[in-house]
């Protein structure tokens, strides 16, 4: 760690604990857990709150132990230098669950968050400061100091809560919490909390200064597994875009990996006070000299119980906590609040303060009345909405299941397992997949929160936000699917906004297939839904500009100018910078792709860019956009694949002519959509010089036939011809399989209602030695393994009908002379009749 000894100052204008100036006058006076300052008197109060973050059960006995306390300051367990954020807590537009997101200026994707939901004892703490206009702090390291730490840090730990239930008998620590503290709130649970994390602290051994053993206590990493705990800080490190995911790497902000309760050998490992615990520990007892001093007569300190012991009276002196404190890394910090779901809030997530369940414990909470009656008839609703028949005669037995299964195990109320239990047994049938149902939209949860729109933020955030409010888009975590007209102006709006985070990475929708099928270019269908990552990675944006249009167009801009940038990846850039209406970029892409199409001597890559180019065409027409001199770029890629495609198709071996292939399909496919006579005669003109050459492979030969014949410039007659001339005996079965494959290529209808096409195929095929068959039916396969189902029925039915016998034109035209009359003479009779 560097040595950092300059004096710094929180953003309250306080001097902040751990400085040199402070701390020695603090040390001075506080040889105990009172001071010996006048202003605070023997008579100063503190008590401990140990709790277990989003515990439902600690928050509601949180608020009662407040009320009869009646502290005049609160410390809560969290950056010290969130402390001007806590005002925001009464506004009416703040709704958790939130988080406190710290960031570093210069570089945003390090990161850190603090999450609180309505169940979060230290939501219902600051809630409580607010109403009764009590100071609150935050007591735990700042945000500075938390992301200088170093990667190698911390690192994981046993939990304590496994010693404790193992004491008791059970083999699971969360049912163990469950059934002593969060079914039974009680404001006295506190003082058995702190003794008994006492009790586990005086055997647990203190690593010495500087190293770092594991401890439950470090925040953990997104995607990891999480345990019970009642210790870590809901900090949640978030990976920056591009980075590998978070259970193959440790954090690259704070590397904080889960604690150990998860790891097979969690049980036996050892509970270690470690360093960094020593180190948050001492900062939050020198907070708590620092506001003894400013004049509190009781203070209330809310931290995770795991801490509780080591900050209850007497605090000791203070010069071994400012020789701890003494060189912490620090860097520039910023702070604000942003949403968080209740998803991001469970175990499962990866968060290390998780709980398995965040939607049970915000009904605990808020349902406080028969809230099992209550939980199953939700229960029922949510099966019901996806049509499974929920009547409420089983809401009533799965209500007397889960209680008499609460009584046969002694527990004072059913709690989820039992409920879990009377769900699968009464309203599932046993059903695993359907109780996932359950599980994943009641029991954890989609619950977004909110903030209000005045919280600090970088501007491009407010710009989002604005943007959002005008054109009525709301940030849901539930996915949700929106069909935007774009002949609609506020559609229109709706799809730039959504092409422009997509270019700076913000992911919120994904373009998808709607319900209503549309062929033309009016439509286009999102996939919404919201993650609180997103606000990360709106900070880590806000380096190209202070709104969404200027951001994007500065991105794609500095995306284009990198030398190793291909004419494809600059058509397709192009293109989204038409779909986002991101007209100060356009012209600099379209110079850009020029001078590169002009530089560029791959066929491949020219084909490559030239169905963005068309589809960017098509929007512009849809979309009121000038793009001639977009179709000047398009016609000057045409030229350029024109003259050399016919010398790029030649030498290729199998994987190569079907790459090919399928780009010209693309091209061919393009050019038709664009309507463009001139350009549609320059490119059938290149593949009839395909067709006629013979050291063509015949997975491109054969296509480049087909294509002309279905655009008319071959009869079919001459296809037949060439046709013949593929199958004849100057060719290798392979290649005639090839060839086949080329001119059938997913169009099993062909064989179908051309009845000649079918025939000369099957005489070939009958005609194979057993051998040559076997060497060609792998790509037979395919080629008719790439039809539709209906397809193939309809091509065996033909030969089942007609066989391999020749249909001559003389069968077609031959006439019956005395049938023919007697069709005259009724026909005859019929119209005289009539007239």
């Amino acid at each position: 760690m560097s040595e950092r000894n300059k004096a710094t100052r929180t953003p309250t204008g306080d001097t902040a604990p751990g400085d040199p100036a402070s701390d020695a006058d603090i040390g001075e006076s506080s040889g105990s857990g009172t001071t010996s300052d006048p202003l605070v008197g023997a008579a100063a109060v503190t008590r401990v709150f140990g709790i277990r973050h989003h515990g439902p059960g600690s928050a509601r006995s949180l608020r009662h132990a407040l009320a009869e306390f009646r502290p005049d300051a609160i410390l809560i367990e969290g950056p010290a230098d969130a402390d001007p954020l806590v005002g925001f807590v009464a506004a009416d537009t703040m709704a958790p669950p939130v988080a406190l997101l710290a960031y570093i200026p210069d570089s945003p994707a390090r990161a850190a968050f603090w999450p609180f939901a309505v169940f979060s004892p230290e939501w219902q703490a600051m809630r409580y400061g607010v109403e009764h206009a009590v100071p609150v702090r935050f007591c735990d390291l700042p945000a500075t100091n938390v992301l200088a730490a170093d990667d190698d840090a911390r690192g994981g730990g046993s939990d304590p809560l496994a010693a404790l239930a193992s004491a008791a008998g059970y083999d699971d620590a969360e049912r163990w919490w469950d059934a002593v503290v969060e079914s039974v709130p009680d404001s006295a649970a506190f003082e058995a909390i702190i003794e008994a994390m006492a009790a586990l602290r005086e055997d647990a051994p203190h690593s010495a200064a500087g190293t770092t053993t594991p401890t439950t206590d470090a925040p953990p990493r997104l995607g990891a597994p999480a345990p019970v705990d009642t210790d870590v800080p809901g900090q949640v490190s978030v990976l920056p875009v591009g980075a590998p995911d978070a259970d193959e790497k440790r954090s690259a902000e704070t590397g904080f990996e889960s604690p150990a309760a998860d790891r097979p050998d969690s049980a036996i490992a050892p509970l270690i006070v470690d360093h960094h615990t020593l180190v948050r520990e001492a900062h939050m007892r020198q907070v708590m000299r620092q506001v003894l001093k400013g004049g509190a007569k009781r203070l209330a300190v809310v931290c995770g119980a795991w801490h509780a012991p080591a900050l209850v009276e007497p605090l000791g002196p203070a010069a071994p906590d400012m020789r701890l404190l003494k060189g912490l890394p620090k860097t520039k910090a910023a702070l604000t609040w942003v949403p968080w779901t209740h998803s991001r809030l469970a175990a499962g997530s990866g968060y290390g303060a998780g709980v398995t369940s965040p939607g049970w414990y915000h009904h605990l909470f808020t349902e406080t009345e028969r809230p099992v009656a209550r939980w199953l008839t939700k229960v029922a609703g949510v099966l019901r909405s996806h049509d499974l028949p929920v009547s409420s005669a089983h809401i009533i037995e799965a209500v007397r299941l889960a209680d008499t299964l609460a009584a046969l195990r002694g527990r004072p109320l059913p709690g989820l397992s039992e409920v879990t239990e009377a769900v699968r047994a009464v309203m599932c049938g046993g059903d695993e997949t359907v109780l996932r149902l359950v599980i994943d939209e009641l029991v954890v949860g989609e619950t977004l929160g909110g903030v209000p729109d005045d919280t600090p933020t970088v501007p491009l955030a407010a710009d989002l936000r604005a943007r959002c409010k005008t054109l009525r888009l709301k940030q849901e975590a539930l996915a949700r699917t929106v069909d935007l007209d774009l002949r609609k102006e506020r559609d229109v709006e709706r799809s730039h906004l959504l092409h422009r985070l997509r270019l700076l990475g913000i992911g919120w929708g994904t373009p998808t297939t709607g319900e209503v099928r549309s062929t033309g270019t009016f439509r286009e269908t999102w996939m919404l839904r919201w993650e609180p990552e997103f606000e990360v990675r709106i900070v880590e944006a806000a380096v190209w500009g202070t709104t969404l249009r200027t951001a994007a167009e500065t991105k794609i801009l500095d995306t284009a100018s990198r030398d190793d940038v291909t004419v494809t990846a600059l058509a397709d850039a192009l293109e989204m910078a038409l779909l986002a209406d991101l007209g100060g970029a356009t012209e600099g892409l379209i110079r850009r792709l020029e001078a590169a199409a002009a530089l560029d001597h791959d066929v491949t890559h020219l084909l490559g860019a030239l169905p963005g180019l068309t589809r960017t065409l098509r929007y512009g027409d849809v979309r009121g956009t000038d793009t001639k001199a977009l179709a000047h770029v398009a016609d000057g890629l045409l030229v350029r694949i024109c003259a050399g495609l016919p010398g790029a198709v030649t030498g290729l071996d199998t994987d190569a002519a079907q790459a090919l292939r399928t780009q010209i399909d693309a091209a061919h496919t393009a050019i038709s959509t664009r309507d463009d006579e001139h350009s549609s005669t320059e490119w059938l003109a290149t593949l009839q010089r395909i067709a006629d050459r013979d050291d063509v492979h015949g997975a491109i030969a054969g296509r480049a036939v087909r294509l002309l014949c279905d655009a008319e410039r071959i009869d079919d007659a001459d296809s037949a011809r060439r046709l013949a001339a593929a199958l004849s005996v100057g060719n290798t079965p392979a290649a005639k399989a090839a060839w086949i494959d080329g001119f059938l290529g997913g169009r099993g209808l062909l064989l179908v209602h051309d009845r000649e096409l079918l025939r000369r195929i099957d005489e070939w095929l009958r005609e194979l030695h057993e051998d040559q068959f076997v060497a060609t039916l792998p790509l037979l396969r395919r080629t008719f393994g790439s039809f539709e189902s209906g397809e193939r029925r309809a091509i065996s039915q033909a030969l089942r009908d007609t066989g391999s016998a020749p249909t001559t034109s003389d069968s077609l035209t031959a006439v019956d002379p005395i049938r023919g009359q007697l069709a005259l003479r009724a026909a005859t009779a019929i119209l005289g009749a009539a007239g």
